[in-house]
């Protein structure tokens, strides 16, 4: 083994091939490989986020429509057939947001509707955040009660 033998491993080297800016003879002198002139072949250029060459960016050229509402309340919606099916499943009568969450309907964050599809045969007592006025009155035809939380 001699000094002038010695190679890095193989994979070692990420950089292969000519060297930019070291000399004419290197083959990449001169401009290094940047051109002549312009923004990109000064130093401390850096590409503005969305930039085409000075034609109309992308997200300049879409039309904007749309309104979004900063406040508006997301709600995880959960119908009648889904709470049938779940009394049938645990026979319970009363449930919330926690037998919601433990039966894998609900994340711990969300905001809990009870909508009217399905039919309910079971008396229940339901508490959640909001209900709509076809589950309301299926839940209170059947005896059950709707809680408002």
């Amino acid at each position: 083994m001699k000094l002038n033998t010695l190679t890095p491993a193989k994979g070692a080297t990420k950089n292969a091939g000519k060297r930019k800016g070291r000399g004419q003879g290197s083959g990449k002198g001169g401009t290094s490989t940047k051109g002549h002139k312009g923004a990109q072949s000064r130093t401390g250029y850096s590409q503005k986020f969305g930039f085409e060459g000075g034609q109309m960016p992308l997200q300049r050229r879409v039309p904007k429509f749309g309104f979004k509402n900063i406040n508006r309340i997301e709600f995880r919606g959960i119908n009648l057939d889904v709470i049938q099916k779940l009394v049938d499943e645990t026979k319970l009568t009363a449930l919330d947001i926690e037998m919601f969450i433990a039966h894998g309907l609900a994340n711990k964050n969300d905001k809990m509707k009870v909508l009217g599809r399905g039919e309910l045969k079971a008396k229940v007592d339901i508490k959640a955040h909001a209900f709509s006025a076809s589950a309301k009155a299926a839940i209170e035809s059947k005896g059950g009660s709707a809680t408002t939380i």
